[in-house]
């Protein structure tokens, strides 16, 4: 998905993606790969922004290569900055359940997947419906492709369950 973005300055990758306790906690555990770390302010999602919001895209390429905490961490800075309410935020709470399904398929929690999945699609159901446009894109993915991800994860949560004990396993396919 990311061709269609802004290059963005480059970051790297932690040494892990949280897990409850599998890993330390990022920012908590004075051993975590973000103890200390602090977040920058961003500006608000838009339409207009979206495709070079540097924040929201390093959400997409953490999620996108398994770091779904992380990417959950990412986004809710931008929903915060969004203020929490109103279709970009609905947007990126979806988001934000989508990555939480992922934690879940690390933890081995079948029911956590499904649950979150089912929420993640319900509220970009809610974000397509408030726009009112077919084949709606306006953060730069396809909200019907992203809708039917989460639906496919909710409906067949075992598929995405891997509980290695490797840092870092993609357990969903990379966002639309």
């Amino acid at each position: 998905m990311l061709p269609y973005f802004q290059p963005q300055p480059e970051r790297e990758f932690p040494p892990y993606t949280y897990v409850p306790g599998k890993f330390p906690h990022p920012t908590r555990d004075p051993t975590g790969h973000s103890f200390g770390h602090q977040s920058k302010p961003c500006d608000p999602l838009t339409s207009v922004n979206a495709l070079g919001h540097e924040e929201y895209i390093w959400g997409i390429r953490l999620f996108d290569n398994g770091y779904y905490w992380e990417a959950h961490e990412s986004w809710e800075q931008v929903w915060h900055a969004c203020g929490r309410k109103g279709v970009a935020a609905d947007y990126l709470k979806g988001l934000i359940k989508l990555a939480a399904a992922g934690v879940k398929s690390r933890e081995g929690n079948p029911e956590g997947v499904t649950r979150h999945a089912t929420r993640s699609a319900e509220l970009l159901r809610g974000v397509k419906n408030a726009i009112g446009v077919a084949d709606a894109e306006p953060y730069g993915v396809p909200l019907d492709l992203l809708i039917e991800c989460a639906e496919r994860i909710a409906s067949r949560p075992s598929e995405y369950i891997n509980t290695t004990a490797a840092a870092v396993v993609p357990t969903i396919y990379p966002l639309p």
